[in-house]
């Protein structure tokens, strides 16, 4: 007799089990021959190495059924362990006809409310990388950060890697209280709220520990090479140049790279360039990079976000043309 150990990587065990174990004994009932024993995250299989190798199969597809829907019911299980197929992955093209990403927490719903979001997604799951340039509001870094935790859930990829350039935006570094850890913290939160929003807190606590996720400023990717990696650079028009190249040259073998920024709100210095502008203009037409534009109809925070960035837009065009007068 053979035994194998699985491990439940990207779904809670109560989702698998149920309660009392409720779904494990009917998930029993299919496979007489084999014997089940789960202890948390892990599974422990015994049988026949055909018949152990028939229920990673039918397990595989419980957990992808669940991630595309965030219900496997009683009925769902019999169903799906009941039928001869054994392929139900999405192929590209059926995941560009749908809006909705994954499903987070309490089976939160997350999809691509926009046309530009749906250009996200479409962006990069036909490139490698993808630029999501765009104001406040508008998803991007929330859309971005689904997109890597869909990968991550189904093991295209090994690692998360989310990234900011931790610049100073009026207040002063050094002033914040605490170690290193806890000044660049506040940075990191919007990267945070959103995986809070997609990964049960135990689970995201683990990713975060073992390194499968990791969050960190910019500068701690230099000299590393990113492969097996879906990486994310937020807020990346406070990149330089100079790191803005750092970056992108990280990239390794099997990673995807997101890069999203807002070019209205850069917060160097007044003789620093910004990496992403340099980027855009230099990498516009090459062949494997996507760049998506998002603009006041993709916001879809509070409506006064819209008529703020509205006004700030009038006014920078007019502040534009007051200033061309002048130099006449």
């Amino acid at each position: 007799m053979n035994e194998k150990i699985i491990t439940l990587e990207s779904v809670e065990p109560i989702e698998i089990y149920g309660v009392n174990d409720v779904k494990l004994n009917i998930i029993k009932k299919y496979f007489p021959k084999l014997k089940l024993i789960a202890r948390g995250y892990s599974l422990k299989v015994l049988g026949e190495p055909s018949e152990i190798a028939r229920f990673e199969k039918k397990l595989e597809l419980l957990i992808d059924n669940y991630h595309k829907t965030g219900l496997l019911t009683d009925t769902v299980i019999e169903r799906l362990l009941g039928q001869t197929g054994d392929n139900i992955v999405e192929t590209k093209e059926e995941q560009l006809s749908s809006d909705i990403i994954m499903f987070g927490n309490n089976g939160l719903v997350i999809k691509a409310k926009t046309e530009n979001q749906r250009k996200m997604v479409s962006g990069i799951l036909k490139n490698d990388m993808l630029f999501a340039v765009g104001p406040a509001g508008t998803g991007k870094t929330y859309t971005a950060v689904a997109l890597a935790v869909k990968a991550l859930k189904n093991k295209e990829v090994k690692r998360l890697i989310l990234t900011r350039p931790a610049v100073e935006a009026g207040e002063n570094l050094g002033f914040l209280p605490g170690d290193l850890k806890e000044k660049l913290d506040p940075y990191m939160q919007p990267l945070y709220d959103a995986l809070n929003d997609m990964i049960p807190a135990d689970k995201l606590n683990q990713y975060i520990e073992n390194r499968t996720i990791q969050i960190a400023p910019l500068a701690f990717m230099r000299g590393r090479t990113l492969d097996n990696a879906f990486v994310i650079l937020d807020e990346a028009q406070n990149t330089t140049e100079s790191q803005m190249k750092m970056f992108l040259t990280r990239m390794g073998a099997n990673a995807k790279f997101i890069i999203t920024g807002d070019t209205t709100q850069i917060d160097l210095p007044p003789k620093q360039n910004s990496g992403l502008l340099q980027a855009l203009r230099l990498l516009k037409k090459t062949e494997g990079i996507s760049i998506v534009e998002l603009d006041n109809t993709d916001v879809i925070r509070h409506k006064l976000v819209k008529a703020i960035i509205e006004k700030y837009e009038v006014n920078d065009t007019e502040a534009r043309k007051h200033k061309d007068t002048e130099k006449k």
